[in-house]
């Protein structure tokens, strides 16, 4: 029996999720697992079942318009600087105070630091390496000169970790290719693993009962509105989605999620062919019964999307570098398109669902990506290697 100590970054889900799936598959072999975290993360951590120390959030500042407020996050850079050292202070006596076996962290330094600095073996799993800047800022010759240094100096503190495993495709497939590629100092260390999203496949019969108990028609096109990410960046596209369904055709029909990992889990008719979740329990029967997905940039939503063979069109948060990038690798493999969200009109959003649901190259493309994808079990590589140090 081993002890593994997770340690994924606290804001939205993807990063917390792919750790507890980890966890669930270590635990049905008799080994446990421990986790450190904030924010929502830190919530559905206990939600599936674990226990989670709680630690000092280390996170960008947010709009409530849906953007990444550069100026109030430069204000907070006082504050990372103090709450990165209490993480690694209480990171470091946690770690302890426990027989552990490996320190898993999903994109937080502070435990590649604790570990290393009390020589216990570290894996990171990272769809990051560096900080990209947003494309205003990048027109500057000394931004991109920042953003070039900044990078050089985070992929030499993520290359501290024993293994750093990328939960992607190998290039030239890369969905996170703008966050990872050309950082010299981590680049010989980076191992593609495959996406570490669920690999589920609802049954026909499950996904009829689905449709018959809310009253969705298999034979229209339907759209999946999954808004994921900060909390104060979701109702601002929440709101344009509303809007955007009332502007198309009423054989479009929508599902919207807003979520919440603590809201009500019961659908909520809004229209004629239109339901709203604040908490989507039946996520991945939606993904599986649409035609077309409404996501942010983020990584694991995107990487779930290739999964299930389905075009996208993504609205990353305005000046999140990171969804930017993603958002931009998925349009240049012609998996969809990109909207950018400052400025963004209902009838822009609808005229690109509208674009993409009357074109089937986006289509033929996603599934072409889905069968690459199917060759490389993410979960299983990560939870294979995280035992080895069991």
């Amino acid at each position: 029996m081993g002890l593994a100590y997770f340690a994924p970054y606290g804001v939205g889900l993807g990063h917390a999720s792919r750790l507890v799936m980890v966890a669930d598959e270590l635990r049905k072999n008799g080994s446990n697992a421990k986790f450190s975290s904030f924010g929502e993360a830190a919530n559905y951590i206990v939600m599936r079942g674990y226990r989670c120390s709680m630690v000092a959030p280390v996170e960008f500042a947010w709009s409530m318009e849906g953007g990444f407020s550069v100026k109030d996050s430069l204000a907070n850079i006082p504050l990372w600087f103090a709450n990165f050292s209490r993480q690694v202070n209480q990171e470091t006596r946690s770690i302890a105070a426990c027989r552990l076996n490996v320190v898993v962290s999903d994109s937080r330094l502070s435990h590649v630091v604790a570990a290393r600095l009390l020589k216990i073996p570290s894996i990171v799993i990272l769809n990051q390496v560096k900080l990209l800047l947003s494309p205003r800022l990048r027109q500057l010759a000394v931004s991109r000169l920042f953003e070039s240094m900044v990078g050089e100096f985070m992929g030499s503190m993520w290359a501290l970790a024993d293994r750093v495993l990328v939960p992607d495709l190998p290039p030239p497939y890369t969905i996170a290719a703008h966050n990872v590629w050309n950082i010299g100092s981590t680049s010989r260390k980076l191992e593609y693993v495959g996406f570490t999203t669920p690999r589920i496949q609802p049954s026909e019969r499950r996904m009829e009962e689905l449709a018959e108990s809310l009253g969705i028609d298999r034979s229209s096109p339907l759209v999946f509105v999954h808004v994921s990410g900060p909390f104060q960046t979701r109702m601002a596209l929440v709101k344009l989605a509303l809007e955007a369904k009332r502007l198309l055709d009423p054989k479009i029909q929508f599902v919207i999620s807003e979520g919440n990992a603590k809201g009500d889990p019961k659908p909520k008719k809004i229209a004629q062919s239109a339901w709203y979740y604040e908490w989507c329990p039946v996520r991945d029967e939606i993904f599986a019964m649409s035609d077309l997905l409404v996501l942010r940039g983020g990584h694991v939503t995107l990487s779930q999307a290739i999964q299930f063979g389905k075009p996208v069109v993504t609205v990353p948060i305005e000046n999140h570098g990171e969804q930017l990038g993603n958002s931009t690798k998925m349009a240049d493999l012609g998996l969809g398109i990109m909207l950018r969200h400052k400025g963004l009109g209902a009838g822009q959003l609808a005229d690109g669902i509208s674009h993409v649901l009357s074109r089937p190259e986006f289509k033929k493309k996603a599934e072409e990506l889905q069968r690459i994808a199917e060759k490389m079990d993410g979960i299983n590589n990560v939870l294979q290697i995280v035992r080895s140090y069991l």
